[in-house]
């Protein structure tokens, strides 16, 4: 009998396995230029052997989850979004802020409130941002099913 690591691969195990380098990207495990080079060469992969190479420094599914049990916070909207595209939205979020609190200055010192220029500053990419995170979200639910 042949030795695992030498039988031919499928694409359901192709897909099995950038599943899970996915979910070490959500983990904090693999950065994203790791991510789309192992994503690559597991596409390639011709035998077990070559997709557990990929795969040899992550630990397997079971033992990634955390074994102190915690209490689990209620689920947010931004629970499925990958880390890039939160720390994205935190972005638009401090420029936000950060123009909010300049057009009140300005309204202070003005003495009345002036037109809310802010909203041309922060509307356009919220509803870009909202676009990409909508996709992002559906294309996730589409590998996962």
């Amino acid at each position: 009998m042949a030795d695992r690591r030498d039988v031919r691969v499928s694409d359901n195990d192709r897909e099995a396995a950038v599943a899970r380098l996915l979910a070490a990207v959500d983990e904090g495990r693999l950065s994203l230029d790791e991510y789309n080079d192992r994503m690559s060469r597991a596409y390639t992969s011709v035998t077990f052997g070559d997709l557990d190479n990929l795969l040899l420094d992550l630990p397997s599914a079971q033992t990634a989850a955390p074994t102190v049990t915690q209490t689990k916070a209620p689920a947010v909207a931004t629970s499925s979004l990958p880390r890039w595209l939160k720390v994205v939205w935190i972005a638009w979020a401090a420029k936000v802020a950060l123009n909010l609190v300049i057009w009140v200055i300005l309204s202070l010192t003005e003495g009345e409130l002036l037109y809310f220029w802010p909203m041309w500053v922060f509307l356009p990419p919220a509803l870009i941002l909202l676009a990409v995170s909508y996709a992002v979200t559906a294309s996730r639910k589409s590998v996962r099913s």
